[in-house]
């Protein structure tokens, strides 16, 4: 049984600026930290009693940080949040492992959000051919998971233009990884695995690409059941890409790009558990 899609429940425009209701009585919306905080994350509404200004100064505050899908789902049984980063402080980059700390800084962006940068090509040189600019959560491992990220690219151009999500890492020549690029071939915008060789695509479904644009963030997702996996961007409900392979089980996560450049906030990661693990290989982040 594939995981089921997961968001959190979102107020529409829609249900505002076409209501019957006379604008005083329309219901009153405010953030509730504390519920934020149960989902693991993100903007809660309540409906407690708010002036007309404060209502709508707090709507509009809400439009900006909402994700990006708009779909409500569930998580599946026994799944609780694992993780979770922001990037609101650089030191948030000392929970990782990077193929070259040196390639990866703190950002900040819109409305002063934190993020992980990719700002340069990483000074790696991998055993056989697979992706130079990886970043992986240190320490930890995982087995069955959801991972939802938001991701924007800010290299040029291209028909292999990416961003990708690592899983499954047993070490730096094996695991698992989607290539989400503008374009797809037998080497872009495919689930890969990497086994002691260059990658090799095992993707099932795959689109034709992906429409990264300039300076846009996207909501990306990736689900692991067992040996499936499944990829979404933007659009929680239609995957871009799925494959089929058990030959690694439980591992490390993160994300990076073959060989490109981005910015990367908002990580979580649910699952049923997941397994203290020293990470003994890439190097770590010094602030």
């Amino acid at each position: 049984m594939k995981p089921a899609s997961l968001m959190a429940t979102t107020p529409r425009l829609a249900d505002f600026v076409s209501s019957p209701s006379p604008l005083p009585s329309a219901p009153d919306l405010c953030i509730d930290a504390r519920e934020a905080s149960r989902q693991g994350g993100g903007i809660a509404l309540s409906t407690r009693a708010q002036t007309p200004s404060m209502k709508y100064i707090g709507f509009l505050l809400t439009l900006l940080t909402l994700p990006v899908s708009l779909t409500a789902g569930e998580l599946p049984e026994g799944y609780k949040l694992l993780y979770q980063q922001d990037f609101t402080q650089p030191k948030a980059l000392a929970d990782f492992v990077m193929t070259d700390p040196g390639a990866w800084r703190h950002a900040t962006g819109d409305q002063g959000r934190g993020a992980i940068e990719l700002h340069r090509q990483s000074q790696y040189e991998a055993k056989v051919r697979s992706p130079f600019n990886i970043a992986l959560v240190a320490d930890k491992v995982f087995g069955d998971f959801i991972l939802e990220v938001e991701m924007k690219q800010t290299g040029k151009e291209y028909g292999h233009r990416d961003m990708c999500l690592f899983f499954g890492v047993q070490d730096p020549s094996n695991f698992y990884y989607s290539h989400i690029a503008t374009q797809t071939d037998d080497h872009a915008h495919n689930v890969f695995i990497v086994k002691d060789a260059p990658r090799t695509k095992i993707s099932t479904h795959t689109t034709q690409g992906v429409n990264w644009g300039l300076d846009v963030w996207h909501k990306v997702r990736l689900e692991r059941k067992g040996g499936h996996v499944t990829v979404f961007f933007d659009d929680m409900t239609t995957p871009i890409m799925e494959a089929e392979d058990d030959r690694f089980g439980e591992g490390y996560l993160g994300f990076g790009s073959f060989d490109d450049v981005g910015q990367v906030t908002g990580l979580r990661v649910w699952g049923p558990a997941m397994k203290e693990r020293p990470a003994t290989f890439y190097g770590r982040w010094k602030e």
